[in-house]
């Protein structure tokens, strides 16, 4: 089913949708990689405030190109979901609602979706030139050394994802698997 939904995302609807859903997102989103995630993880521990608020925002798990003139931003492809698994259920606990990535999660990190009412989504790899057109504006906001890891505020509009495991902790990756081998 096409969902389209404005971003920060709402407990209501981060909770309709479902594994399978092609979402298109539209609002402020959040891009953060393995390096932020490790300082907001050490933030965390040291008893200091994040850079942004957790609470029903959507991270994506990319690091962008250069940009061209004229653009707000490079290619802008995701990275492997996988290695912020480390970092994600403490943050989903603190209210983030979406990710957006490629691949698979921990188990960890699919239980933190479930008991936050939260989703993950996958953006395709490889069309990080096609995505970037849906950005229309790319500020960086916070660990400005880390260069394309730092965490950047995107505007996005109709930004195509999938929903990959939903708020009840179904996972496209392993129905799409069952429903193959049944073909």
């Amino acid at each position: 089913m096409d969902r389209y939904i404005k971003a920060p995302i709402s407990d209501e609807d981060a909770r309709s949708l479902r594994a399978g859903d092609y979402v298109y997102i539209t609002g402020t989103i959040y891009t953060a990689r393995d390096a932020a995630h490790k300082r907001m993880y050490e933030a965390l521990e040291e008893g200091k405030e994040l850079p942004i608020a957790m609470k029903n925002n959507i991270i994506y798990y990319m690091g962008p190109s250069p940009a061209r003139e004229g653009r707000p931003i490079g290619s802008a492809g995701p990275t492997t979901a996988s290695r912020m698994d480390k970092y994600t259920p403490s943050l989903l606990d603190l209210g983030l609602k979406g990710m957006i990535g490629k691949g698979k999660r921990s188990q960890a990190v699919k239980e933190a979706i479930i008991r936050n009412g939260a989703v993950y989504f996958a953006a395709v790899g490889g069309a990080g030139a096609l995505l970037a057109q849906r950005i229309t504006k790319s500020t960086v906001i916070a660990y400005d050394d880390l260069g394309t890891e730092a965490i950047r505020e995107l505007e996005v509009k109709d930004f195509p994802v999938i929903v990959v495991i939903d708020s009840e902790g179904n996972n496209l990756y392993e129905t799409a698997i069952e429903q193959y081998k049944k073909i």
